[in-house]
């Protein structure tokens, strides 16, 4: 079993900032791809930012320049330190996390944290 838990969302005005962090624990022998989507209300799951094992980052257009992704591999954790935060990027975040299974790999959520950014 995987569990994969969030913590950091919050209130902030605009222009603040944030750090939302996502820890795995369980049965873990490797983690590939690890990253961040949002969900506003009534709208799609996007995605935000993506982290390979080897550290290489890919980041929507809307927060390049504003948001930062991280890991660290050996707490199985990754950050996104957010920025200059807007109103639209108000929305639920999840992580997720790729875990290799031998020849099959596994994706596994988080719950989700809320951040609303007020004007």
């Amino acid at each position: 079993q995987v569990q994969l838990v969030e913590s950091g969302g919050g209130l902030v005005q605009a222009g603040g900032s944030l750090r939302l962090s996502c820890t795995a624990s369980g049965s873990i022998f490797s983690i590939n791809d690890m990253a961040w989507y949002r969900q506003a209300p009534g709208k799609q799951r996007d995605i935000v930012a993506t982290i390979t094992n080897g550290g290489r980052t890919n980041y929507a257009d809307s927060v390049k320049g504003r948001f930062t992704i991280s890991r660290d591999n050996a707490k199985n954790t990754v950050y996104l330190q957010m920025n200059s935060l807007k109103p639209e990027d108000t929305a639920v975040y999840y992580c997720s996390a790729d875990l290799q299974r031998g020849a099959v790999q596994w994706r596994y959520w988080g719950q989700g944290t809320q951040v609303t950014v007020s004007s």
